[in-house]
């Protein structure tokens, strides 16, 4: 006999402190009864346009959803040309919603393990590392596509520096540097054309860096801001032989401050900065080498 949802007993879960949704929840089998009779009703409209067919009993899945897991019962026929939408061959999820806190978990750092007690513990539902690794891969393309999307031909200003970060490899945590490169377009607005990985930071990988960056499109740079790394400046003009090379302030300033006592910091300090942005050079150069480019 076929079990329907039973509301009167779910109300009473409900008042006696059990979960709506989640692990444990009382909404699981209602969602399992409502989904099952859209496939009867899927089938049925299936059937109408066909002569020479019928029912033909029923197979059964597990469900993955928000409220739980539950075994859904999938009705077939017998010619086997019913194609069910609702929940279509093969499909283990009710929804994306799960795998959306898939890619975020992973995106704050958490493990594979780590994840799969977090879904088991919100949803009732076991993920295997296998699994999780199927979901966090679909972002892979998408990264893939951004990183090598084209560029303007032209950015007046460009930031370029390695950012150094803890990364967690093979069970230890190891430094690795991150080569980011920040610009500013022509309409006015700053976007990042690219993020690179790296052991360290060094020229060299610079230069790859750079004639990506130049067989992406960008035909020239007008001012380039980087550190004070040995060999960078030659790097940059030797895909971009225009481009006027400018050390970056703050690194400037950072620099020079290992050289000051630490009572005197903040005066020399609000010094410098003063200085350096009362200078109109950097905007002169801009418009200039703007213009000349237009």
């Amino acid at each position: 006999m076929k079990k329907t949802f039973d509301l009167e007993k779910a109300l009473e879960q409900i008042k006696s402190g059990a979960s709506i949704d989640g692990k444990d929840g009382v909404l699981a089998p209602l969602i399992k009864q409502l989904t099952e009779a859209a496939l009867e009703a899927e089938l049925e409209t299936h059937l109408s346009n066909e002569i020479r067919n019928r029912k033909n009993g029923k197979s059964s899945k597990t469900m993955k959803s928000s409220v739980g897991e539950f075994d859904l019962e999938v009705p077939r026929d017998r010619n086997g040309t019913f194609e069910p939408q609702f929940v279509k061959k093969h499909q283990t999820h009710m929804s994306d919603q799960i795998e959306q806190k898939i890619l975020a978990l992973y995106a704050l750092g958490n493990s594979y393990s780590q994840i799969s007690e977090h879904i088991e513990d919100f949803y009732g539902v076991h993920f295997s590392k296998a699994t999780i690794s199927a979901v966090t891969d679909k972002v892979i393309p998408l990264l893939k596509e951004w990183q090598q999307r084209p560029l303007d031909s032209i950015y007046p200003f460009v930031w370029l520096d390695a950012i150094h970060y803890k990364i967690k490899e093979n069970g230890r945590y190891i430094s690795k540097a991150i080569y980011t490169i920040l610009g500013v377009n022509l309409s006015g607005r700053k976007e990042i054309l690219g993020l690179y990985l790296s052991e360290s930071e060094g020229a060299n990988f610079w230069l790859q860096v750079l004639t990506d960056l130049s067989n992406r499109g960008i035909e020239d740079i007008l001012i380039a801001s980087v550190d004070g790394l040995k060999g960078f400046p030659e790097a940059i003009n030797a895909t971009f032989p225009q481009t006027e090379v400018q050390l970056c302030i703050v690194h400037q300033i950072r620099n020079s401050l290992k050289y000051v006592a630490s009572k005197n910091k903040t005066s020399k300090c609000d010094f410098a900065l003063a200085k350096s942005f009362s200078e109109k050079g950097v905007y002169e150069r801009s418009q200039k080498g703007l213009s000349g480019n237009l």
